[in-house]
């Protein structure tokens, strides 16, 4: 059953991904999309390419910190 779910979301919590911010949330943080699916990045802007570790998955989007 949780695999079923789990197939509409492209990102695992806890797993890393290499991004590029493209948007800006109104909160200020960060926006990357894989495959569409979008992933909050606080502390970066538009233009960075960085890696993220995602932190929080939700239905409709996550919620990742930066990798140094």
């Amino acid at each position: 059953m949780f695999r079923e779910e789990s197939r509409s979301v492209p990102v695992e919590e806890g797993e890393v991904y290499d991004v590029t911010i493209q948007d800006i949330a109104r909160q200020g943080d960060g926006i990357a999309r894989i495959e569409g699916f979008v992933i909050f990045v606080p502390g970066t802007k538009v233009g960075d390419e960085v890696r993220i570790k995602v932190e929080r998955v939700l239905p409709k989007f996550a919620f990742a910190s930066l990798v140094e």
